[in-house]
């Protein structure tokens, strides 16, 4: 079952430019950042006190967007996310990833397009400690 909005991709030509925006003149807190064994570096943010719901920056290797393209996708927090591609292959749903991938340390991703070839994605966080 989808849960809710994840986050918002955003491609960022300067990563160090657009945390100092993000975070000086928007206010909002930097939650984490990372760069991935592709070269692509991820900075998640938040407002202050509403971590639920990020946009991510995404800076170097941005996966072959054209050049004006800045909202990268939109990501839906599910809890199992190999039940929700089966949903999606089943309704018929184009996937850009036939199975998920593993990113930080845990998180499980899965592409796919909307109707308009719209890139959304499933993002399932890594599980916690019991």
């Amino acid at each position: 079952m989808i849960k809710k909005i994840e986050h918002i991709g955003v491609k960022v030509k300067n990563m160090d430019v657009s945390v100092r925006f993000y975070t000086e003149v928007l206010g909002m807190k930097l939650v984490g950042r990372e760069r991935l064994a592709d070269g692509v570096e991820l900075a998640f943010l938040a407002m202050p006190g509403t971590e639920n719901v990020q946009i991510e920056l995404i800076g170097r290797g941005h996966d072959g967007l054209p050049d004006d393209a800045k909202v990268h996708h939109i990501a839906f927090t599910v809890s199992d996310i190999e039940a929700e591609l089966d949903k999606l292959r089943a309704r018929g749903v184009r996937l850009i990833d036939e199975t998920p991938r593993t990113i930080l340390n845990g998180v499980k991703i899965a592409f796919f397009f909307g109707p308009d070839g719209e890139r959304l994605e499933l993002f399932q966080p890594r599980s916690q400690p019991v």
